[in-house]
């Protein structure tokens, strides 16, 4: 699977965090869904949701309750669940995903020159995409973009068409969002 293409061809990710968002985003017209809850209990049944409805499913794995950073727990995410990747800000958890096969976003939380600056030396050539959260800043996302020569998914509170319009014209291949009513521009 490309991942470049297939953002490219998504520009908008149902980005979700309990069931009924879950329940709108698999009849949304997003092909891709972000997991951002879950517990080791209902994830697989996550999964069988999403991938019954003709979606693809990546999980953020650093926020599914009961979770760790090892080894094991990649594993079971390719051997028992349908998700086709992970997201972490986990250098390590991403590049064990890759040694599974998995698609692997490793997502960055950005809020001054500092945290910009760590980007760059923190990013691992391994992963597949970079997920810069807040969303809204362009000239981070153009820096981004510039930078890792990764497809940029801009996350984090994009609310607007224009939010959306200004985060992919700054750099970003794609946004991933909560808000329902971008899940089907």
């Amino acid at each position: 699977m490309n991942i470049k293409e297939l953002l490219e061809e998504n520009p908008i990710i149902a980005a979700v965090k309990n069931e009924e968002q879950l329940d709108k985003a698999v009849n949304s017209d997003a092909e891709i869904i972000f997991v951002l809850y879950g517990d080791v209990i209902n994830i697989k049944e996550i999964s069988n949701i999403i991938i019954s409805s003709n979606k693809i499913g990546i999980i953020h794995i650093d926020l599914v309750e009961g979770f760790t950073n090892k080894e094991v727990v990649i594993r079971y995410i390719k051997e028992e669940t349908r998700f086709s990747g992970i997201i972490s800000t986990k250098p390590q958890v991403v590049k064990l995903a890759k040694k599974y096969d998995l698609l692997a976003v490793q997502r960055f939380f950005i809020f001054d020159t500092l945290s910009l600056n760590n980007v760059k030396n923190h990013l691992i050539s391994e992963c597949d995409a970079v997920e810069i959260l807040p969303g809204i800043i362009p000239k981070v996302i153009d820096i981004i973009a510039k930078y890792s020569n990764k497809p940029v998914v801009a996350g984090g509170l994009i609310e607007t068409k224009e939010e959306v319009m200004e985060a992919l014209s700054s750099g970003a291949t794609c946004v991933s969002t909560t808000k329902k009513e971008i899940w089907d521009m």
